[in-house]
């Protein structure tokens, strides 16, 4: 029996570590990057999305999106996770480094599940003035 899972969460942040105790820590959680010049090469983001009240095996996809033309700006691998019951919980996390943003303006991070959009939330890519 397979049952789709929800999606609990999902965060954009600088870094994640896990503690000795395995709680996440998430740190600078953010919506907007600002840059002094387009493009722009971002250092380093972490997408992690935690996936519950599941049963079953499940592909998970992440695309950042340029709004003005729908470019896909990046994507991860296409993941398998198992949830073997109601009560399991799955956390993934998913690095991109040197991402290269062509344009100031608004992107979208989605998260797909078997080829599903589940979500999309924007990302604000700004011009910093000098």
């Amino acid at each position: 029996m397979n049952i789709k899972p929800a999606l609990q969460f999902t965060l954009l942040c600088d870094d994640i570590r896990r503690e000795d105790n395995g709680k996440f820590m998430f740190l600078g959680l953010f919506e907007t990057i600002g840059g002094p010049h387009f493009p722009l090469k971002h250092p380093r983001l972490y997408v992690a999305n935690r996936w519950c009240k599941g049963v079953g095996v499940f592909k998970e996809k992440i695309r950042l999106i340029e709004e003005e033309n729908a470019a896909t700006v990046i994507q991860s691998q296409e993941t398998s996770f198992e949830l073997k019951g109601i009560e399991h919980y799955h956390t993934s996390i998913n690095r991109f480094d040197g991402i290269v943003f062509p344009a100031a303006g608004k992107y979208f991070v989605e998260i797909l599940l078997d080829n599903d959009l589940v979500i999309s939330y924007p990302i604000i890519l700004t011009l910093l003035k000098k």
